[in-house]
């Protein structure tokens, strides 16, 4: 009895999650298939390390820090760009992407040089 009322649950959340998820704007949603993409990279990149070894051990942790460090810029992206978040609603999207480009590119120069 239990069961079926959690069930019920779950489909009212996932159905109310799609149709919030619907009125996302596609921008953001291009963003997000983004920061999807990054973790699923570094989530690879894990596993072939646990199933094959680490023995370059320093690009096992570039690439991981790559991913995770492009993921969490990117999420700063998509928050910034959101037109319903209030705190930067002065900043314009253009801004925002240039600071996205610039920290990426720091943070890539920085993994590039612990490559060694």
């Amino acid at each position: 009895m239990g069961r079926s009322a959690t069930t019920k649950d779950a489909q009212a959340l996932f159905h109310s999650l799609r149709t919030a998820y619907a009125a996302t704007p596609n921008n953001l949603k291009i963003i997000d298939l983004y920061i999807v993409f990054a973790v699923v990279t570094a989530v690879i990149q894990v596993v072939y390390m646990a199933i094959v070894g680490s023995f370059p051990f320093n690009s096992f942790l570039s690439g991981v820090l790559s991913c995770v460090g492009t993921a969490v810029l990117a999420v700063s992206l998509r928050i910034q760009v959101n037109k319903e978040n209030k705190e930067f609603k002065d900043l314009p999207p253009e801004r925002a992407f240039a600071d996205f480009v610039l920290c990426n590119l720091v943070l890539h120069l920085v993994i590039m040089n612990f490559l060694g």
